[in-house]
């Protein structure tokens, strides 16, 4: 008699086993990242691996009382109070859990789609020979996306802050801070840009034996972006979404072909052959 059997490896290639038989996947490689690939995953776990296990408790708990309930109707010798009351005790506990959970998956999907909506815009650069990479994963990290263009490489950390309910939304950048209009301050995401992009500066002269300038960029997504004079000091770029294609396609060129497709080859291969922890 045969059968079939689709398991998971560790790889995350399925194998077929088909009688005696055992097929592996055609595909050796991992595939390269969607935009906000990474944050799929982690309202995936959340879901699954969190929220799931309160919700069978809450209806296992109801499953049971309502068994006792039935055999107090149909006189089978219940006793549905002991059943009842740890029902309505762990309920509430299960549901705070839960509300917490719903609020933390909310905040990855409105940055799950922050950085698939910057992606798209990305994505019309490749009209322009550039190379687009989004959701490069490193050990503790990720980088939103990369842009491998005649102007250089692009570093870009997307960034959706939810935007007060009156007045424009705006940051600020001075330089140093970003201070946006509904009164937060923070140099958190400055930080992270310049740690990516040395990050990723170092991966490239491991793998290509050059060295090249990266561009870290940060975008706000719905936000009105407005540098003072003092951020000409700095390095990295502050911007509405919609304005960067065009700010990545005017810049000055400053790579050949050649060292373009070597850069976009040993990033490709990267994304492809790493292994989560």
């Amino acid at each position: 008699m045969y059968g079939f059997i689709v398991g998971l490896r560790a790889s995350a290639q399925p194998t077929l086993i088909l009688g005696k038989g055992i097929l592996k996947s055609p595909l050796k490689d991992n595939h390269l990242r969607n935009p906000g690939e990474s944050l799929d995953r982690q309202i995936d776990e959340l879901i699954n691996s969190k929220a799931m296990p309160y919700i069978l408790i809450i209806v296992m708990g109801f499953i049971f009382a309502g068994f006792e309930w039935y055999r107090w109707y149909f006189e089978v010798k219940p006793n549905p109070i002991v059943y009842t009351i740890l029902a309505i005790t762990v309920t509430p506990y299960c549901f705070l859990k839960l509300f917490a959970i719903r609020k933390e998956v909310r905040h990855l999907i409105q940055g799950r789609d922050g950085e698939k909506a910057v992606g798209q815009y990305l994505e019309s650069l490749r009209e322009t020979s550039a190379k687009v990479f989004h959701d490069i994963p490193a050990k503790g990290f990720n980088i939103d996306h990369v842009v491998i263009a005649k102007s250089g490489i692009y570093v870009i950390e997307t960034k959706t802050y939810s935007k007060p309910d009156t007045g424009q939304p705006k940051v600020i950048f001075d330089g140093t801070s970003l201070k946006f209009s509904s009164g937060f301050s923070t140099n958190k995401p400055l930080i992270q840009v310049e740690a990516s992009s040395n990050w990723l500066r170092t991966l490239i002269k491991e793998t290509t034996g050059k060295s090249f300038a990266i561009k870290p960029v940060i975008v706000f997504p719905g936000w009105f972006a407005e540098p003072t004079s003092d951020a000409k000091s700095s390095d990295i770029w502050v911007l509405n979404p919609k304005g960067l294609p065009t700010f990545i396609a005017n810049s000055k060129e400053k790579m050949a072909a050649e060292d373009m497709s070597l850069v976009a080859f040993h990033l490709s291969r990267y994304v492809r052959s790493y292994k989560e922890d």
